[in-house]
């Protein structure tokens, strides 16, 4: 393949596919590398959230590779073996066609392979863990890296010396906040009354499926619109009930099973039931969206947990245990029509936005770019 064609521009290869969680900050570090002129290729899962999110980035170059995730269950073992082999083989000749001057590794199954490919070549390799517990493809290949990002306050024994550097997740540009009433009415919600959004993550969350679905019209009752993702795969189509408040005033409840209109959902809620995901929580800081928070009890090491309680700690909403979950009407309904609460959680969350992770972490690439593109040159005259 040609060289970048602008003076002074690098490429990197940036891996981010299997979950929104991965995808999301990927999609971010590539629209902030190729507003400074930079170019990018993002390797993606053959997973459906990843072709759904990805179709909206005409203007990003993404590639489909192989792989599943990790799994000890015999069958998916193999399974998770063969597919590897396959992504080190893809991954090897795309970095051998394309010739990146950095790799970026967003954690998941997408990542084993490009940054063995990469150590093998000899490119530098950049990893990000946004959850307050590494994952496992973290840990295990942050040995290969030359730079670790970790959230605030997090070690990792395996990060070589100097390696580690402490931001935040990467936010897409389209997440900001908007106008309440802008954001309801692009939705088809009424400006006028309170909306509970309920998020299970790209993947949904059939807890929390299940819990909306039997409270629903109890929220209706009390003048609650409700607006749930419900995930892709769970069966469930896209749905708009029509309720009634007490009053016999109307009042919408809509389910959709995958929504690429994050900032207006987000915007649109004075209340956010949801999973604990580090990609969630970036986007409900990013909004200032307060959220009752009940994390996956079965997340790799409790990661969900662990991001719940900093996110909680920090002022921006409450935590539910999953086990809990019969008081979560009784805690909503506290907290929606608590307004000076509202308040007090969306002046912390303002708060916990001040850091811009995304310029830290483009600055950071482009010294790594640059440090190899120099010493390339060095060697080449050596030579």
């Amino acid at each position: 393949m040609s060289p970048p064609t602008q003076p002074g521009a690098r490429r990197f290869l940036i891996s981010c596919g299997g979950t929104g969680g991965h995808l999301s900050p990927g999609i971010a570090l590539a629209e902030g590398l190729a507003e400074r002129g930079h170019e990018s290729v993002l390797l993606i899962s053959r997973k459906r959230v990843d072709a759904r999110l990805s179709e909206k980035y005409p203007e990003l170059r993404f590639e489909r590779m192989p792989g599943t995730a990790f799994s000890w269950r015999p069958i998916a073992l193999v399974r998770c073996i063969f597919s590897q082999a396959q992504a080190l083989v893809f991954c090897l000749r795309l970095v051998a066609r394309w010739r990146p001057d950095v790799i970026v590794g967003f954690g998941g199954f997408t990542s084993a392979a490009v940054v063995l490919a990469g150590r093998l070549a000899r490119i530098p390799v950049a990893l990000h863990e946004s959850n307050r517990a590494p994952g496992l493809a973290i840990r295990t290949l942050s040995r290969f890296a030359q730079r670790v990002y970790l959230p605030l306050g997090v070690r990792l024994a395996s990060a070589g010396a100097g390696a580690t550097r402490h931001v935040g997740l990467p936010v897409r540009r389209e997440i900001a906040k908007l106008p309440r009433a802008e954001a309801r009415a692009a939705l088809g919600l009424d400006p006028n009354q309170k909306v509970l959004a309920v998020l299970g993550g790209s993947q949904g969350a059939s807890a929390l499926n299940a819990w909306i679905r039997s409270q629903v019209a109890v929220f209706a009752a009390e003048g609650i619109q409700v607006y749930g993702l419900t995930g892709l795969g769970k069966g469930e189509p896209e749905i708009h009930e029509a309720l009634k408040t007490k009053a016999a005033s109307p009042v919408r409840a809509i389910f959709v099973p995958f929504s690429d209109r994050m900032a207006e959902l987000l915007s649109a809620a004075d209340l956010v039931v949801s999973r604990a995901g580090a990609g969630t929580l970036a986007e409900l800081i990013r909004c200032e969206t307060p959220a009752i928070l009940v994390p996956y009890p079965h997340a790799a090491d409790d990661h969900q947990s662990l991001n719940a309680a900093f996110f909680e700690h920090q002022g921006g909403g409450v935590v539910v245990d999953q086990a809990m979950i019969g008081g979560l009407q009784a805690e909503v309904l506290d907290v929606i029509f608590n307004d000076w609460l509202l308040r007090k959680f969306r002046a912390n969350l303002q708060r916990m936005d001040r850091a811009n992770s995304l310029e830290v972490m483009l600055r950071d690439l482009e010294e790594i770019a640059g440090e190899r593109a120099a010493s390339t040159r060095g060697l080449k005259i050596a030579a």
